[in-house]
């Protein structure tokens, strides 16, 4: 999957990731290879992702919005 993590001013990551654990605003959620497509709002909280090379990441996040759609995941949000 390719994941774009961008705020209004610059991207965070961009890259291959096996795995991403996001706050929604109705629960924490997990997306995966293949997922159903989806769009969501964010909370406060932690972004975890696991790169295809196995690195486990985090990135502390304000709020912000999610997107995935055909293995192609962005994040757009505030970041502390």
């Amino acid at each position: 999957m390719y994941l774009e993590i961008i705020t209004p001013e610059k991207k965070v990551f961009t890259g291959e990731v096996r795995l991403i654990q996001v706050p929604g605003t109705k629960g924490s959620f997990e997306i995966l290879h293949n997922h159903a497509p989806i769009i969501s709002t964010l909370q406060e909280g932690t972004i975890r992702y696991i790169t295809n090379e196995g690195q486990e990441k985090t990135v502390e996040l304000n709020g912000g919005v999610i997107e995935a759609k055909n293995n192609h995941i962005t994040i757009l949000g505030e970041f502390t």
